[in-house]
């Protein structure tokens, strides 16, 4: 497993000079479901999982009524998600507070390597061991550096499960973390404007 996380470190780094430009698809909140090459469309409901975390924690996607920020990440202690935990866990108790969403990240290392991964940053949020990548392949995350690398891809779902925003960027990891606030605050924004409007529910029949 050592190997294999410094193989992935090294063909991360190798590859982020040679990444292509990030993608990012919204939903604009109330849009019909959309086509994008990162297979999980804007509108469609995500596959549900579960999956055990750092914490021996066992989290259900359907269980969780509420926004959820989902990570996909190419390997744990690898410099580029080191920063991308990093920056989440900054923002993790404001992803909480003020959006009343939640955050899990998921790779494919086992439950041993997420403990040690939790324990070296101080993460306060689930990141779900998802070995053989089960998961994985039923987001259809794309895979990244001409398909030699499990890609860095975040999707937002609304409450109810469905998405509303997709980034896949593997080379500025950082950069998830701006993404999926801006799709939170949108969300927001929508259902502040629903909640608003007494005659939304009708309006959208």
């Amino acid at each position: 497993m050592y190997i294999k996380t410094v193989l992935v470190s090294f063909l991360v780094a190798s590859a982020s000079a040679f990444a292509p430009s990030s993608t990012i698809t919204n939903s604009n909140i109330a849009s019909s479901p959309s086509a994008t090459k990162l297979h999980l469309a804007v509108g469609e409901t995500a596959p549900d999982f579960s999956l055990v975390d750092q914490n021996g924690k066992t989290v259900k996607r359907s269980s969780i009524k509420k926004p959820l920020i989902v990570y996909f990440y190419p390997a744990d202690s690898t410099p580029g998600c080191t920063v991308q935990a990093t920056e989440f866990n900054k923002q993790v108790n404001d992803i909480r507070k003020n959006y009343g969403a939640d955050l899990v990240g998921i790779s494919g290392q086992g439950v041993e390597s997420k403990q040690a991964f939790a324990k070296e940053l101080g993460l306060t949020f689930s990141i779900l061991a998802d070995e053989g990548d089960k998961v994985r392949s039923a987001f259809s995350v794309p895979k990244a550096a001409f398909g030699f690398l499990p890609g860095r891809v975040t999707y937002v779902l609304d409450k109810n499960g469905v998405c509303v925003s997709v980034y896949d960027n593997l080379a500025d990891a950082k950069s998830h973390v701006q993404a999926a606030t801006s799709a939170l605050d949108q969300l927001k924004g929508s259902a502040s404007s629903s909640n608003s409007n007494p005659f939304a529910a009708f309006l959208k029949k």
